[in-house]
């Protein structure tokens, strides 16, 4: 017999913590399934609409497979004022893949995202976690090379 009191869940805490919850799934199961998300809004206690809504609302949570390497490339203004449309195209013909795809063999997934943080060095990716800025066609496909 267990005399002692299990502990309840905090469901507000859980709540609170949405973000971190569907982080940490997503890097468990590599990415939110509709399973995935109904489960979690059944154990924190919220509808499957505001688990779905934050999960698409954050460039970093996916809701589809991703490739083993995620290729960020940054579309906003001050990339774009720095010739980005050229590195987007040198991405998209160096892997065979436009963005919102994964590369056949899974390798690579490749999408276009607001702003990542690196404007004072645009044009700026992201290789799963790693920066590249001050970016010009050319060094595309060395950067994509180090990547298994």
């Amino acid at each position: 017999m267990n005399n002692h009191p299990q502990q309840p869940s905090n469901r507000s805490e859980d709540r609170q913590n949405l973000l971190l919850l569907l982080k940490d799934a997503q890097r468990r199961s590599g990415y939110l399934s509709d399973q995935l998300m109904r489960e979690l809004a059944e154990s924190v206690g919220v509808t499957c609409s505001e688990i779905y809504g934050v999960g698409t609302f954050y460039s970093f949570l996916s809701t589809r497979p991703q490739g083993r390497n995620i290729i960020r490339a940054c579309k906003s203004l001050p990339c774009c004022l720095k010739d980005s449309h050229l590195v987007i195209s040198s991405i998209e013909g160096a892997i065979g893949i436009r963005a919102g795809e994964i590369t056949p063999d899974g390798r690579f997934s490749f999408e276009l995202v607001n702003c990542i943080g690196a404007c004072d060095s645009a044009p700026a990716i992201l290789v799963n976690n790693d920066l590249y800025t001050e970016l010009t066609p050319r060094k595309i496909s060395q950067i994509l090379k180090e990547y298994d």
